[in-house]
């Protein structure tokens, strides 16, 4: 993360849950107190804390509102693009995996004393500095061609601003744009709406887990069933999404 001061710092945050107060304890390492207040806003995006219950429960029916629901958020709005482009074309595990291999090659080494945490995110700027060395791969064993493009290009939009992913942005707008980058096309851009931006009218309509917990509507029939639960369409992917795991 970059501070005001303009330098990197490097740490980790670990964010349990108090089930006696009914909150979430952020612990944070000391090598993050110089953006403590970037720190803590990232948290409450990440974990939907800014979220109104009263609202989406008065927008949305019993079952497509279960009290408690969160929109799922993010950290890093450049990872969490980097790590969703490649998961619309292999299984999130193999994505997971992939975006761990980038890590651990190319992100800056972090001391944390916990397994398997042991490097950041690489910035756009290095994806950037990685994309001049003639491998489209940089040599991550499932990075091929296609995916490193993607991954470059994420990393070009954030570098020169032409995606604006901070929370004052238009969702809408700037998922327009994201929808025109090769790999993503409009679910994607969707999903990486709802948890980059907090978007709660993101509505990824030809995601295949919202449409078998839609089936056998057609998908002009979820479409329309879809525009009555506006502005909250977020909320009822994520609860279509949970009606699966039951």
């Amino acid at each position: 993360m970059q501070p005001e001061s303009g330098t990197m710092v490097y740490g980790w945050i670990r964010v349990p849950h108090c089930p006696v107060k009914n909150a979430l304890v952020a612990v944070i390492a000391r090598s993050l107190l110089p953006a403590l207040s970037q720190v803590l806003a990232r948290v409450c995006h990440l974990f939907d804390l800014y979220d109104d219950p009263l609202a989406c429960m008065n927008g949305l029916s019993p079952g497509l509102y279960v009290p408690g629901t969160r929109l799922p958020g993010c950290f890093d709005p450049y990872e969490l693009a980097v790590r969703t482009v490649p998961g619309r074309q292999i299984s999130m595990k193999a994505a997971n995996a992939l975006a761990g291999r980038l890590a651990r090659s190319h992100g800056e080494p972090v001391r944390t004393g916990m397994e398997g945490l042991a490097h950041a995110f690489p910035a756009p700027g290095k994806i950037l500095s990685l994309s001049g060395t003639g491998s489209s791969g940089w040599g991550i064993p499932g990075m091929t061609a296609s995916r490193g493009g993607a991954v470059v290009e994420l990393a070009r939009a954030f570098e020169e601003g032409s995606i604006d992913f901070s929370f004052r942005a238009d969702p809408e707008a700037e998922m327009k744009k994201l929808a025109e980058f090769p790999g993503i096309g409009i679910c994607t851009a969707q999903y990486i709406a709802m948890r980059a931006f907090g978007w709660t009218d993101a509505f990824p309509s030809t995601d295949p887990g919202i449409r078998e917990a839609l089936s056998p509507r057609t998908q002009k029939e979820i479409l329309a069933l879809a525009e009555g639960w506006r502005p909250w369409r977020g909320y009822a992917a994520v609860n279509l999404w949970n009606s699966l795991k039951q």
